[in-house]
């Protein structure tokens, strides 16, 4: 019996809808409630969107199952006072917090010179035991450092600060419970995650990426690493899809659609192995990921398997016959010139489009093309097709924190950015 339909705008612009079932509700709960540590004498502090997802049961949901008291803070109480939310969580002294990246982003930026105040009017961050960060998307290694070392003089431990993974499949398949390991990182190798492959790499090397876990699994949660292409279960250096298939209770139970595609619910809900248990069915989250048995011991005692959470397969970009991650090109741009304040990259008539947001006087234009140009010829061996140079605040991000690329690339073909500067190499 469906509980409810859960809409939302994915970050190449398509609104998906999906159904959520009471049995999947009631053992999403039931598993946040034992990985978290839920009881009745629990508060809970969240600064998230309620729309969709993980957000809306969070806010929605979970107390009533659980009995736990919630604080809620509307993320948009942050944009007037960003100090709003850890206010709140010291003064209440909670334990478990959740937030989005957004959130995250408001608090680093509007706080970065205000930690003495805050120290000064008593906050005090050293209660928190978790603090998830609810994402549908690869870790911010690097948002999320700076945001703990940030705070740490307030108490903030950074071994509480960690993130959550959900898709449209299965919106709470990782969290970071109360005697969950620590959250792992390892480097991996750039130009082997083009071919889709999985080479460890020690740490500052070159063409080396960070990448964190996104929490661990939740009870009744089980996840296998497959080929999108062959449908066959992929080796440990091989990078897959987190559909990265996923079997669970508290999977979706489809698609929502006035005339239902039943083969499209059984390619995405009812997907089988082409190799090994064919008999099984798990459901595609469409993000491409891959686990790795760490060191770490679980309260159980056995050893941790880590799932790290690459890319979504939707917004890979493939040039001259490699997977590229937008994401790791907006680092690379942002790197390059201290004047770049946002960055997003798309593909148009095969060519690669760099739209850069200029914090500073527009004659400086000029100067970010050939640093951007040269940045992802030197880091990625790619060639820029257009470098856009627009005015802060053009690149839109939705209210988790994710770039709308798709909506930029529609806003730049219909010639609507009102660019300072575009350069073609074409």
């Amino acid at each position: 019996m469906i509980a409810y339909l859960d809409f939302s705008v994915s970050t190449t612009g398509m609104l998906a809808g999906i159904k959520v079932s009471h049995a999947g509700l009631t053992s999403l709960c039931r598993s946040m409630k034992i990985a978290c540590e839920l009881y009745a004498s629990r508060h809970i502090a969240l600064c998230l969107d309620p729309y969709c997802g993980l957000g809306f049961v969070l806010w929605c949901i979970s107390s009533v199952y659980s009995g736990h008291h919630t604080i809620l803070i509307p993320p948009s109480e942050v944009e007037l006072n960003p100090a709003v939310w850890l206010t709140a969580v010291s003064q209440f002294k909670v334990r478990d917090t959740f937030c989005s990246y957004g959130v995250m982003e408001l608090c680093t930026k509007g706080l970065g010179s205000s930690i003495q105040q805050l120290k000064q009017r008593g906050i005090n961050l050293s209660c928190v035991r978790t603090c998830v960060i609810v994402a549908e998307e690869r870790p911010r290694v690097g948002l999320t450092s700076s945001f703990t070392k940030l705070f740490h003089s307030l108490g903030l431990s950074g071994r509480s600060v960690s993130t959550s993974f959900g898709c449209r499949a299965n919106i709470a398949l990782c969290l970071q419970g109360a005697s969950s390991p620590d959250p792992t990182t390892l480097y991996v190798d750039t130009r082997a995650l083009r071919n889709d492959r999985v080479t460890l790499v020690e740490r500052g090397a070159p063409h080396s990426v960070c990448l964190m876990e996104s929490g661990k699994l939740l009870p009744g949660v089980k996840v296998i690493i497959a080929n999108p292409d062959t449908k066959g279960h992929c080796g440990d250096s091989n990078l897959g899809e987190v559909s990265i298939w996923v079997q669970s209770p508290h999977n979706s139970s489809g698609f929502f659609a006035v005339f239902g595609d039943e083969n499209m619910h059984n390619e995405h809900f009812n997907a089988r192995l082409s190799t090994g248990d064919t008999a099984q069915t798990y459901a595609r989250t469409g993000y491409l990921g891959f686990l790795r048995r760490t060191e770490s011991v679980q309260a159980d005692g056995e050893l941790h398997d880590a799932v790290f959470v690459v890319g979504s397969l939707d917004e890979t970009i493939t040039l001259r016959g490699l997977r590229y991650h937008p994401i790791d090109i907006e680092n690379s741009v942002m790197r390059s010139h201290k004047k770049i304040s946002e960055c997003a990259v798309f593909t148009w008539s095969n060519l690669l489009v760099v739209v850069v947001e200029l914090d500073g006087n527009e004659n400086e234009a000029l100067d970010l093309v050939p640093m951007v140009t040269n940045v992802i010829l030197e880091e990625h061996h790619l060639i820029v097709g257009v470098v856009v140079v627009v005015d802060p605040g053009v690149v839109p991000i939705n209210s988790r924190g994710e770039k709308q690329r798709m909506h930029l690339r529609d806003g730049f073909l219909a010639d609507q950015l009102d660019p300072i500067y575009v350069a073609y190499n074409m």
